[in-house]
């Protein structure tokens, strides 16, 4: 990792955190690609959370309307 920024922390002086340190270090967490392994994982995420809400929807429905259904007997006289 990178080294921590030349701020002492208890001697009153300046604690401000700039614009350009948060960016730096949020490159150096995110890596050379910049975040686009996130944004893939919460898209498959997102795909995979929709696909089981689909399923599952589809299998209640149908296991309401079989409980729903009448058996019908058709006998010929």
């Amino acid at each position: 990792m990178s080294e921590p920024p030349d701020r002492a922390k208890g001697d009153g002086g300046d604690a401000r955190v700039s614009l350009a340190e948060v960016e730096r270090q949020l490159r150096d967490l995110l890596g050379p690609n910049g975040g686009a392994t996130t944004k893939i994982a919460a898209v498959a995420a997102g795909a995979t959370a929709l696909a089981v809400g689909f399923a599952s929807v589809y299998l209640l429905g149908r296991h309401k309307g079989r409980r729903r259904a009448s058996v019908l007997e058709i006998r010929r006289v």
